[in-house]
């Protein structure tokens, strides 16, 4: 992939994370707190595959790049360690979710997940801005 393909890429990812929060928002304004929850999961999924489409890095599974920016950024104080507590639960929480029966998110659940992909969007424009 050519060097402005790559940075398309990221920035389109970024914008989509953008975009996924804003429906978080949204939905939360409403009391649609699982729809809530599951935009503001995907904001930060979008938000971190946009740093990873700068490094060439993708993976199928969802785990698979929390567990590496876990590692690669999270434990190297690239992103702040706190942060990576927030993007943790807030894959938790999508996980109970989106698979185990009668799973309500709370109201504190999800507004926690809203502000923590607002957090990771930040750091991530400010990553990729550098």
């Amino acid at each position: 992939m050519k060097d402005n393909e790559i940075v398309d890429l990221s920035n389109y990812r970024l914008e989509q994370a953008k975009e996924n929060l804003e429906e978080a928002e949204a939905l939360f304004d409403i009391k649609k707190y699982k729809g809530a929850s599951n935009r503001a999961y995907y904001a930060i999924f979008h938000a971190i595959k946009s740093v990873l489409a700068l490094e060439q890095i993708d993976f199928k599974k969802h785990s698979s790049v929390i567990v590496y920016f876990n590692k690669e950024y999270f434990a190297k104080d690239i992103f702040p360690r706190e942060l990576g507590k927030g993007v943790n639960e807030a894959r938790l929480y999508r996980e109970k979710s989106d698979y185990v029966d009668f799973y309500i998110v709370t109201k504190e659940e999800c507004k926690n997940q809203i502000e923590t992909a607002k957090k990771m969007i930040e750091f991530v424009q400010r990553h990729i801005d550098k």
